[in-house]
C-alpha cells in the first residue's frame, strides 16, 4: 500500500520565485505581441496615407483645412482634419473612418480594402471643400446684406425735405423776422424752466438741511434724555 506523503514534506510545493519568472516571461510574450500588432496597425495607416498623398495635393495650397498625420498610442490614428481620423478595428485589419461632429462621433466609412478607405477619404474631403466655399458664401452674402441697408438708409435720408430751410428760402424777408421772434420765444421759454429748475434744487437743498437740523435737534435731546434716565446725568 503506497503511503501519502503529507503536503508540508512534498518537495513540489508553489513557489513564488517560479511564479513570478513565469509572470514575466508571459508578460514579454505580450508586450512582443502588442509591439507587433501596434506596428501593423501603424504599418497599415502608412500605406493609407501614402495612398492618399496625391488627393491632398489637389488641394488648393492658401486651403490649409487638412494637416494629416499619423499620431502613434494605444490606438494609432491617421488624422486627415481636426475632426476626422481613421483607426483601425478591434481585427487590427478593418479601417474605421470617423468624424467628430456636433451630435457625437459618427462612422464616415469603415473597410479592410485600402483602395475603398482612399476613395472614401477622397470624398472626404471634397465635402469638406464644399462646406468651406457654402460658409465663405453665406459670409459674403451677409456683408452684401448690411451694405445694402447702408444705402437704402442713405437714400432715405436723402429723400426727406429739409423742411425749416425749404419754407425760409420760399418765404422771402418775412421769414427772418418771424424766426427772430421763434427764437425770442424760444429763449425765453428756456430762461424760464432754467429759473424754475434752478429754484426747485434750491427749495430742495433747503428742505433737506432743515430736516437734517431738525433731526439732529430731536436726536439729541432723545439721548441726553436717556442717558440721564439710565445714569443720572442731569437734564439742561
Amino acid at each position: 500500500m503506497d503511503e501519502v506523503t503529507p503536503d508540508h514534506l512534498r518537495n513540489d510545493q508553489p513557489s513564488l520565485a517560479s511564479a513570478m519568472r513565469r509572470a514575466r516571461i508571459e508578460e514579454a510574450e505580450r508586450s512582443n505581441a502588442l509591439a507587433e500588432v501596434r506596428g501593423a496597425e501603424l504599418a497599415r495607416l502608412e500605406m493609407l496615407h501614402d495612398a492618399i498623398r496625391p488627393v491632398l495635393a489637389q488641394v488648393p495650397e492658401h486651403i490649409d483645412l487638412f494637416d494629416t498625420g499619423i499620431v502613434p498610442g494605444d490606438r494609432a490614428r491617421l488624422f486627415i482634419d481636426m475632426i476626422g481620423f481613421i483607426e483601425m478595428g478591434g481585427d487590427r485589419r478593418t479601417y474605421r473612418f470617423l468624424q467628430d461632429t456636433r451630435h457625437g462621433r459618427v462612422m464616415v466609412a469603415e473597410s479592410d480594402r485600402l483602395d475603398t478607405m482612399a476613395d472614401a477619404v477622397a470624398a472626404y474631403v471634397a465635402r469638406r471643400l464644399v462646406e468651406r466655399e457654402k460658409a465663405l458664401a453665406a459670409d459674403t452674402t451677409v456683408e452684401d446684406a448690411a451694405r445694402r441697408y447702408l444705402a437704402e438708409a442713405a437714400e432715405h435720408a436723402e429723400s426727406v425735405p429739409q423742411a425749416p430751410f425749404a419754407e425760409a428760402a420760399g418765404t422771402g424777408r418775412s421769414q427772418p423776422a418771424q424766426s427772430g421772434a421763434t427764437g425770442a420765444l424760444s429763449g425765453a421759454g428756456r430762461l424760464l424752466i432754467a429759473v424754475t429748475v434752478h429754484a426747485i434744487e434750491y427749495l430742495g437743498v433747503v428742505a433737506l438741511l432743515t430736516l437734517l437740523i431738525a433731526g439732529g435737534f430731536v436726536g439729541y435731546h432723545v439721548i441726553r434724555s436717556w442717558l440721564a434716565a439710565r445714569y443720572g446725568f442731569p437734564p439742561e
